[in-house]
């Protein structure tokens, strides 16, 4: 399977669990984003991967006039239904379908990780900037960790090995410091450059589990949604020791979110 294909399948009617679980933990990058982007009264801004519409939510908060794409139907749908008015295409990266030069800023939050070519992609969001705009994109730092990791080790420990047919991404190698930025000036914009994006997910354990692994969102999710009840229930053990090392008093888990964000001038 190549990698488009998985993720057209990975993402295929999942706006409903990711809206409820791991989209609370990217809305922690939101604000960053805008900021890096420029992002206020007036700004024409196009969102791309969308998903349920948290970015675009914020930017329309902020006064920006905003255009959504998302390749996912039912995330699209969401993000209508959350940002009423909103104009949300269907578009599948790096195809999109919008003219030259419309916006002033274009931002992705964890989108760029999930196209199997990087470089065409960020190559049309420099189309559709006007010249001067803004790019601002965040993806998950390489190695996973913290949150990202937490699922992964409990598959580790109950001894389920990585499965032969799920493709890599490109950003196991992108997804680091220096790499990210370089990803965007080799697309056309010059001055780019990355830095790291730290904050940290408070949620219950058993909604992390259950809006995460057990509702098949991301690669974690697939690889559990694929074992029988019995593996499931040691992946679960597993996951329960070592989420104590994330508690909080109030019976939270407290997860690093360790992310990189990359911005660039057209």
């Amino acid at each position: 399977m190549d990698f488009d294909t998985y993720e057209r399948d990975l993402w295929d009617g999942r706006a409903d669990a990711y809206q409820r679980g791991f989209a609370r933990m990217t809305a922690g990058s939101v604000g960053p984003l805008l900021d890096a982007a420029g992002v206020g009264p007036g700004t024409r801004v196009l969102d791309v991967g969308t998903g349920p519409g948290i970015v675009s939510a914020e930017a329309v908060r902020r006064g920006a006039s905003v255009t959504a794409v998302d390749a996912e139907p039912t995330m699209a749908a969401t993000a209508r239904a959350n940002v009423p008015g909103l104009d949300v295409r269907e578009a599948v990266l790096p195809h999109l379908p919008l003219p030259d030069a419309a916006f002033d800023a274009v931002v992705g939050n964890f989108v760029i990780n999930h196209v199997s070519d990087p470089d065409a992609a960020v190559r049309a969001f420099a189309r559709v900037l006007r010249p001067g705009g803004k790019l601002a994109l965040t993806c998950w730092e390489m190695p996973p960790s913290g949150a990202l990791s937490l699922v992964t080790e409990a598959l580790e420990e109950a001894g389920v090995p990585f499965p032969d047919d799920i493709p890599t991404s490109p950003f196991m190698d992108l997804g680091k410091r220096g790499p990210f930025a370089a990803l965007l000036r080799d697309a056309g914009f010059p001055d780019a450059s990355d830095a790291e994006l730290r904050w940290t997910h408070h949620v219950d354990p058993e909604d992390w589990w259950t809006t995460g692994a057990l509702a098949r969102v991301g690669t974690n999710g697939v690889i559990v949604s694929r074992q029988d009840a019995p593996t499931v229930a040691k992946i679960k053990t597993a996951y329960d020791r070592l989420a104590t090392r994330y508690a909080t008093p109030d019976g939270l888990l407290a997860l690093p979110a360790n992310a990189l964000i990359a911005t660039g001038t057209r």
